[in-house]
């Protein structure tokens, strides 16, 4: 029935719906460095309605932007000047989490806003230095700038809930925001070298492979007052089983 409906469009096919699905999961595989990065920004804020505003309205502003790139790409890729800027500035932003203070378990945490407007521009300005390497991607795959933009709305919206659970896992998981911050010095290390010297670029399937490794070990620790509270939680109920059990076992011998 799909098949049918997309052969039946002169503009769609069988083969641009496959296109478009690879476009996403692209979308989906390279955003995932990304979703950290900007979910430790959010983290800035202290109220979790503030660090949702912040992500709303930041990737909204992100969306135009990266809408803008797909379109003007072709001639923004003839310049290497904006990929040594967006390079520079995902190192900064590595730069500036691994000298900041550090917390009781030796963990560096993202910059800290005073107000949602403070946040919302660099969410915005991290996705734009992100894209200048998943537009890139993007392009190379498929010359459908109209194809190009609906994987890169799917991914936005992807990347807009991966956002929301890596800020619960920020707290979760002890090593997770170093291991985010890693990987973004992956991205911004590869745009440098790609201005420098193209042949030098890595694979993509090694920086993946990279990030993925990261990843195993940003998910490898527990924030330990998480472990004791839900050890705490199962014993209070095993102990209320138990007291139930023997509730119960009281009132049959009554009887």
């Amino acid at each position: 029935m799909l098949d049918q409906f997309l052969e039946s469009s002169p503009s769609l096919g069988v083969d641009t719906f496959l296109l478009l699905l690879v476009l996403v999961a692209l979308e989906a595989v390279l955003s995932a460095d990304n979703a950290i990065a900007l979910a430790s920004i959010s983290k800035g804020l202290e109220e979790p309605k503030q660090q949702q505003q912040a992500l709303n309205f930041g990737l909204i502003i992100a969306f135009v932007l990266r809408i803008s790139l797909i379109l003007t790409a072709t001639w923004v890729i003839q310049y290497w000047q904006f990929e040594l800027l967006g390079a520079l500035y995902l190192l900064w932003l590595v730069f500036q989490h691994f000298t900041s203070d550090t917390d009781s378990e030796g963990e560096h945490h993202g910059p800290r806003f005073a107000s949602v407007w403070q946040a919302i521009p660099m969410i915005a300005f991290t996705d734009l230095a992100f894209s200048l390497d998943s537009v890139t991607t993007a392009i190379a795959v498929s010359d459908n700038t109209f194809i190009v933009v609906i994987g890169a709305t799917i991914g936005i919206i992807a990347l807009r809930f991966m956002a929301g659970l890596f800020i619960r896992w920020l707290d979760e998981f002890v090593h997770l925001e170093s291991a985010g911050y890693i990987t973004v010095g992956f991205v911004g290390m590869r745009l440098l070298v790609k201005v420098i010297n193209e042949n030098l670029v890595p694979p993509q399937w090694l920086v993946v492979s990279s990030i993925a490794l990261m990843f195993v070990w940003g998910f490898s620790k527990r924030t330990p007052e998480l472990i004791e509270s839900t050890e705490s939680l199962e014993s209070a109920f095993q102990q209320d089983s138990e007291v139930a059990v023997q509730e119960s076992e009281g009132q049959k011998s009554e009887i």
